[in-house]
């Protein structure tokens, strides 16, 4: 199996609405590599699950692998393609373009990310 995709030796590993998470607990937060499949929707395989109109958390990390596009409430959308490093903002929706796998190395602070990384706690235009 390819590195960037096999199991990372003790990460706690979840499936949670389709997406593979390898987490590793790193100091007060934690490192995360998630592999959204094709075809994944936030608001279509999470909202059902997580039970708010939008994803309400910040995100911060490195897009290694695919492409993701997304929309904030506002309307006001963003584009990543690997390999880039990315912020995305509480209050969003996003999906994964094309026929790859999006894998995403995130740095996490669970519910606190945005206040402990110096993030808004929602998409505001600067």
């Amino acid at each position: 199996m390819e590195p960037l995709l096999a199991s990372i030796p003790g990460a706690d590993h979840r499936d949670v609405g389709g997406v593979q998470l390898d987490v590793v607990p790193a100091g007060n937060a934690r490192v995360k590599r998630a592999i959204y499949p094709p075809g994944f929707r936030w608001s279509t395989h999470m909202k059902p699950i997580v039970g708010t109109p939008h994803c309400m958390h910040a995100h911060l990390g490195f897009l290694a692998r695919g492409h993701i596009r997304g929309e904030y409430a506002d309307r006001c959308a963003f584009e990543f393609t690997a390999p880039r490093v990315f912020v995305i903002e509480p209050g969003h929706d996003a999906w994964v373009v094309g026929n790859e796998a999006a894998v995403v190395i995130e740095f996490d602070a669970e519910g606190e990310t945005a206040r402990r990384f110096g993030l808004p706690e929602m998409h505001r235009h600067a």
